[in-house]
């Protein structure tokens, strides 16, 4: 029985870090997808890891978008 309410097999953000989701996502779609996909410009303008986070710790919309997309990818992946 889930107790937890979440479905079964579904992935989820526990225990990952804001700075894995950027480093997995940029590893895997590159950033000029990233930028597509969430046009941002810590994504399309000299985009690194460290401004990412920097930006994404300071913006919530932004960061629930970058986690949605993280959870998007790793849906796909498990298909």
């Amino acid at each position: 029985m889930n107790t937890t309410n979440k479905p079964a097999n579904r992935p989820t953000l526990d225990g990952i870090t804001l700075e894995m989701v950027v480093t997995q996502l940029s590893q895997s779609m590159g950033w000029e997808a990233m930028g597509e996909a969430i046009p941002i410009r810590c994504f399309t303008r000299d985009p690194s890891v460290k401004s990412s986070l920097k930006f994404l710790r300071r913006t919530p919309w932004a960061r629930e978008k970058v986690e949605q997309l993280y959870l998007q990818q790793a849906r796909l992946q498990q298909r």
